[in-house]
């Protein structure tokens, strides 16, 4: 029998095996939004395909309503969220999976009495980096995230929005 021939390209080794976790070394943790974001894996990490985002929002926080031009994928590991997606309105618990085609207006709350927990896939990735650029860097995961004046909100909010073009992002709403 002849040898058969691979459709897939070869194996490139220059990319290696990565292992993350939110207390690895060099995990960088921001404070966005309230909440707590770990970049698990960049998009340098997975040769561009896609970035994994841990996130703890405390109750009552989430972004305010945006989209983007990539996917965006939330699990719902603890917790509950409010997921406004087009104009409606459903709640995703713990175990669900929600997929944000690109594009489509969005937003989610924590709407439980605890932080939810979720990971988050975008795809292709970029949106760890606009986390990095606008966020408060963290000590760790678990750090609290500072706490802001009104002034201090407003220039975070600012930032975003002056960043969030070069981010594929658009900002939609307060």
């Amino acid at each position: 029998m002849a040898d058969a021939v691979s459709q897939l390209p070869a194996d490139d080794p220059s990319r290696t095996l990565t292992v993350a976790s939110v207390d690895a070394p060099g995990a960088h943790s921001v404070a966005v939004a309230g909440g707590a974001y770990t970049v698990l894996l960049s998009g340098a990490q997975t040769g561009g395909r896609y970035s994994l985002i841990d996130m703890l929002v405390p109750p009552g926080g989430g972004p305010p309503l945006h989209r983007h031009d990539f996917e965006e994928m939330f699990a719902v590991i603890d917790g509950e969220i409010e997921l406004t997606f087009r104009g409606q309105t459903q709640r995703a618990r713990a175990g669900t999976v929600v997929n944000i085609p690109a594009n489509a207006p969005h937003k989610f709350r924590n709407v439980s009495d605890r932080p939810a927990h979720l990971l988050c896939l975008c795809a292709p990735p970029g949106q760890e980096a606009f986390f990095l650029a606008v966020g408060d860097p963290l000590e760790s995961r678990d750090a609290p995230p500072p706490t802001l004046s009104d002034a201090e909100k407003a220039e975070r909010r600012s930032r975003a929005e002056a960043l969030a073009t070069q981010y594929r992002t658009e900002l939609l709403g307060p």
